[in-house]
């Protein structure tokens, strides 16, 4: 959804590349060629998130809905768990504290991500 630090977009060609060196005004484009025309391969504020056709045709088919770490502010994403609500899929927040829409899941978890999501997972685990 929000793209991969480790790859590069092109902004000329819209080649998305394996990229894990420092990234400069001078870096080319393995692709065309072109200087000063790549990026991470990251969405930032204001721009589309990747894959939303994917992911929506997954929620339709989820059986659970789990948001882990997000302060649940920012759409699309934060849309999702109502989303879910509407199509009847169990809800679960993990989450260092209730997000701004912690009231929109059936279930929380709060605290720091290595304890809550590795707490979760185990009773998961253990049917």
């Amino acid at each position: 959804m929000h793209g991969s630090l480790v790859e590069s977009l092109c902004a000329t060609c819209g080649a998305v590349t394996a990229w894990r060196e420092a990234m400069a005004l001078d870096s080319k484009c393995a692709s065309c060629g072109g200087v000063g025309v790549i990026r991470p391969n990251v969405v930032w504020f204001g721009e589309m998130p990747y894959h939303m056709d994917r992911i929506e045709a997954a929620m339709t088919s989820a059986s659970l809905f789990v948001s882990i770490g997000t302060s649940g502010s920012v759409y699309p994403a934060a849309g999702y768990v109502a989303m879910a609500g509407q199509l009847g899929t169990p809800t679960m927040e993990l989450n260092l504290e209730p997000s701004d829409n912690a009231a929109l899941f059936e279930d929380g978890r709060y605290g720091p991500a290595t304890e809550v999501v590795t707490a979760w997972v185990d009773e998961v685990l253990a049917g």
